[in-house]
């Protein structure tokens, strides 16, 4: 299963419809947990995401909206006992923030929290799930974007490989060795597949438009991204370094992006209809203007 599961989307402050940012993006058997705003344990209980499904923490900022949550889920993951260890990247130059998150208050500490901050743009870690990158933004403080690229793999045809009379176990035997003797001859996986491009998920939050902005956002799958303001607050969005909803849709447009969310929604604006308004002007893919405690499917392999 892939998908995202949205736990807060307002900046800055909650509201009464909506609280600090968090979001889950659950890939196979990962899952990310990406800025644990304040009361995200509690938003996590109402989704149904227990502590045990994170295997990573990915913070891109350390504004309160984007971390105050993190000691709740810090000794969750102890309390619950969560027997695998759980990996945390964040900008390397807010160190002294994660370590007073981290021990923000008594606890005893069984979960291993492995700390992997992040202190230039490049690729941090490679896994089951493929490759996790991060990318430097244009905030008012140290930001990160990050960017989940599955590898390329191939499609298997039904009808070739049963022209081949490849059945059962050889199926994957021929996957793991790449070709396969059957009655004297020698069948390639080529012969009975197709490529298959491998899935890739973007999150940018707090962030002017910039040059890695759209490097986070190439080709992907499904892009999470702040769209703080509407254009006509575009020069607030700058001064304080963030995006508009038309800058994100057309963000969308130039990097072949296939589903859209829009998140991070100043508490000034009480309309959703209008960020979706505004980015449709810009972009023709599927847009999802985030809510509370919804849940999007990463969009089916191409």
């Amino acid at each position: 299963m892939r998908e995202l599961v949205v736990l807060g989307t307002g900046s800055q402050v909650p509201s009464r419809e909506r609280t600090q940012n968090g979001y889950f993006l659950r890939w196979d058997d990962e899952g990310f947990l990406f800025d644990p705003g304040e009361g995200t344990q509690r938003q996590m209980l109402y989704a149904g995401v227990a502590a045990g499904a994170i295997t990573r923490l990915c913070i891109t900022h350390f504004h309160g909206d984007h971390c105050l949550g993190m000691p709740g889920i810090v000794q969750r993951l102890s309390l619950d006992d969560v027997p695998h260890p759980v990996r945390a990247h964040y900008p390397a130059s807010g160190q002294k923030y994660f370590t007073r998150l981290r021990y923000a208050a008594s606890f005893y500490e069984r979960a291993e929290l492995l700390e992997e901050p992040v202190e230039e743009d490049g690729l941090l870690t490679v896994g089951s799930f493929g490759q996790l990158w991060a990318r430097r933004l244009e905030h008012s403080v140290d930001s990160f974007g990050y960017q989940l690229i599955e590898p390329d793999g191939r499609r298997m045809l039904p009808d070739r490989l049963a022209a081949h009379g490849i059945v059962g176990p050889a199926i994957g035997r021929l996957q793991q060795a790449g070709s396969l003797g059957v009655d004297g001859r020698t069948v390639r996986i080529e012969d009975v597949s197709e490529p298959r491009p491998g899935q890739r998920f973007a999150f940018i939050m707090d962030t002017r438009l910039c040059e890695n902005v759209l490097r986070l956002a190439e080709d992907a799958d499904m892009l999470v991204i702040e769209s703080t303001y509407l254009s006509p607050e575009a020069d607030l969005a700058r001064r304080f370094g963030h995006l508009t909803a038309r800058q994100a849709a057309r963000v969308a447009a130039e990097c072949g992006v296939r589903t859209l969310v829009l998140t991070h929604f100043s508490q000034r604006y009480q309309e959703p209809e209008r960020f979706l308004s505004e980015a449709a002007a810009e972009f023709d893919g599927e847009i999802v203007v985030a809510s509370d405690l919804s849940r999007t499917p990463v969009p089916s392999r191409r």
